[in-house]
């Protein structure tokens, strides 16, 4: 503890892991503490079975039916990799990949009228699609030709669209699409939350698209990869990354004090020691106030002994219930995986639920995601709070930001802290709460923006790449 460190890290989810290893890569000397005597904070993944009926206060235990407790990895917080998206890249970069093995997830599937289907992506798949009728399908087929040929630096390719100033609503006008093609399109392909994008330029919703297209031609079952053992092994990859690269680990280390000096973190004080820092990084439990409440989100772990009906007896998928098929303002996800990604006992699956809370009843928000579940032999109902920060770190007066996503306070005691509600906190920086999607697009756009005002530089995944004559990275091949 007693040293000087460029960067202490508070917290092991998945954020602070990844920005750990990011900037032990980077040269700097790291200390990451939690509190807790695991990884992954929140981003944890929970074994053996015994344990999640513990954390939930269902005092009975798992009953025989549900097997070996050691069988199970049951995630906190589910989600997805996109095959094309940030995160695959980081782990490619950073070579994080050799400590992990994936599967990708069997399908994808979208909520209509009580019933589910699968996403059509491709101009084969729209036309096969039961989601659209037969004019509608050659009008959305048209639609995927011109967003695949899109290229924001060609003109030629916008067919009288203007990527910066047409609106999304106005493309789908163009190319005449109903409500339900653009509730499906602007929910599961491009896996906006609401329908806020509609009047804003189209060009972040065609390359969304793009992703989910290249994404999906990556493997052809489905965008998403899933790893094996559970979404824990991710913050924990990262972890031993940071690691090779000199960064000194503490588990079960409490954090009593942050130290300030004239507004600007100089250290974290644990059990009578100090150790110096010249920035923080740390998740919203660390630093109660310098964070507000953004709203809540609700999830329900569902142990089921049968995969999700009109899914193909799929052993891994995501269904996505959009805002307008249930009256309400933001999406409903749902999460499959099962035994065969060694996170459930032989038999099993476990399917997650998951939504933005709207109302004073957050259980019957989710209840169109359960129905499609039946019959459930265990629920885990978890209601979080979703926390942002309330200042950016780089500068020491309180500035406004709107963030990309927003994540849930860990349980436990929350450590007290002497600042004034209105100091700033120059150089501690403070992630996100993790939000219902189910795909980690958001906490990658968080993790490159803290990047960012750390480094006072744009987040460049060149920079990740190891060293090639990097004497840690060639001990550990």
């Amino acid at each position: 503890m007693d040293e000087e460190y460029d960067v202490i890290v508070l917290g092991t989810g998945l954020t602070e892991c990844i920005l750990s290893g990011i900037m032990s890569v980077n040269g700097k000397k790291v200390l990451h503490m939690d509190r807790n005597p695991y990884y992954g904070g929140e981003s944890s993944s929970i074994t053996p079975l015994e344990e999640l009926y513990k954390r939930f206060q269902l005092l009975e235990g798992p009953p025989e039916t549900m097997g070996r407790g050691r069988d199970w990895n049951v995630d906190l917080i589910p989600k997805f990799l996109m095959a094309n998206g940030q995160l695959v890249k980081m782990l490619l970069y950073t070579e994080v990949t050799r400590y992990l093995d994936f599967k990708v997830v069997e399908g994808s599937f979208v909520y209509k009228g009580g019933k589910i289907y699968k996403v059509p992506s491709t101009e084969t798949e729209a036309l096969a699609s039961n989601l659209m009728g037969m004019f509608e399908k050659r009008r959305f087929r048209k639609f995927l030709v011109f967003v695949a040929n899109f290229d924001e630096n060609d003109a030629k390719t916008f067919e009288g669209v203007d990527p910066q100033n047409t609106s999304m609503r106005d493309v789908y006008r163009k190319f005449d699409l109903g409500q339900d093609v653009i509730d499906f399109t602007g929910h599961a392909l491009a896996l906006y939350r609401t329908d806020d994008y509609l009047d804003q330029p189209c060009l972040e919703t065609i390359n969304r698209i793009k992703l989910y297209s290249e994404s999906l031609a990556r493997y052809g079952k489905s965008p998403y990869l899933y790893p094996l053992y559970g979404l824990g092994e991710l913050p924990q990859g990262f972890a031993r990354l940071s690691a090779i690269y000199g960064g000194t680990y503490m588990l079960n280390k409490p954090v009593d004090d942050i130290i300030m000096e004239n507004g600007k973190v100089v250290g974290v004080k644990s059990e009578g020691e100090v150790a110096r820092c010249k920035q923080l990084i740390c998740d919203p439990s660390y630093v109660p106030d310098r964070v507000r409440k953004a709203g809540q989100v609700i999830r329900i772990i569902c142990v089921l002994s049968h995969p999700i009906k009109n899914t193909n007896d799929a052993n891994s998928c995501q269904i996505i219930i959009p805002q307008n098929q249930v009256n309400r303002k933001s999406d409903i996800y749902v999460c499959m995986i099962s035994y065969a990604h060694n996170v459930a006992a032989q038999g099993k699956y476990i399917a997650i639920a998951s939504t933005t809370v709207e109302t004073a009843e957050p259980e019957k928000e989710v209840e169109p995601a359960l129905e499609l579940l039946e019959p459930i032999d265990q629920k885990f109902v978890a209601i979080s709070d979703l926390y942002e920060p309330i200042d950016d770190g780089s500068e020491s007066q309180v500035s406004s930001l709107s963030r990309p996503r927003l994540l849930a306070a860990r349980p436990g005691p929350l450590p007290s802290s002497p600042r004034a509600p209105g100091a700033g906190c120059f150089q501690v920086f403070c992630s996100c709460s993790y939000d219902a999607t189910t795909h980690f697009e958001t906490t990658c756009n968080d993790i490159k923006d803290i990047y960012k005002r750390m480094a006072g530089s744009a987040f460049d995944f060149e920079n990740m790449k190891r060293k090639q004559n990097d004497v840690f990275g060639e001990a550990d091949q």
